[in-house]
């Protein structure tokens, strides 16, 4: 049941920072009055969403897992026979879900922040290009999410 809890937390934690890094973040860019507070914004945000985001991530993976032997235990010998093809797409629209999200938060905000922090000069065609980036991602995670999510749920949990 504890599982269950934690597996459900992250799993709101972690797509309430993808829609609100989505839904908040890119509006209030755009007001920004001038290009450094921009990016100053961009890299203060970037500074929680990435841990959010990745650590929310991980443990719903940990914790679907755990669910996931415990229900391979309740099916026993006819638990691939009632659940192996859902089961098979759920993990691979996973794999993909976590791809998406590690190269969102740690191949483009990691590397952003990293750039930013070391002193590197950040042109408005750079800010733009990584907004993009990161923008563009968004609603293919929010998607497989969901769709995950759903299978999720046809499993039993």
């Amino acid at each position: 049941m504890l599982t269950y809890w934690l597996h459900l937390t992250a799993l709101v934690v972690y797509l309430g920072s993808v829609v609100g890094f989505w839904v908040m973040l890119y509006p209030i860019l755009s007001v920004a009055k001038s290009h450094e507070q921009q990016v100053t914004l961009l890299v203060r945000s970037l500074k929680l969403y990435n841990p959010t985001q990745i650590g929310a991530l991980g443990l719903v993976v940990i914790s679907g897992a755990v669910q996931l032997t415990d229900l391979k235990a309740a099916y026993r010998e006819e638990f691939f026979k009632e659940l192996g093809s859902t089961l098979g797409l759920k993990l691979t629209l996973s794999f993909l879900l976590i791809i998406f999200s590690t190269y969102q938060s740690m191949g483009v905000g990691l590397r952003f922040v990293r750039r930013y922090e070391g002193g590197d000069p950040i042109s408005p065609q750079d800010l733009r290009s990584i907004g993009q980036r990161l923008k563009a991602l968004a609603p293919a995670i929010v998607f497989l999410a969901i769709i995950t999510l759903w299978l999720g749920l046809r499993l039993g949990g």
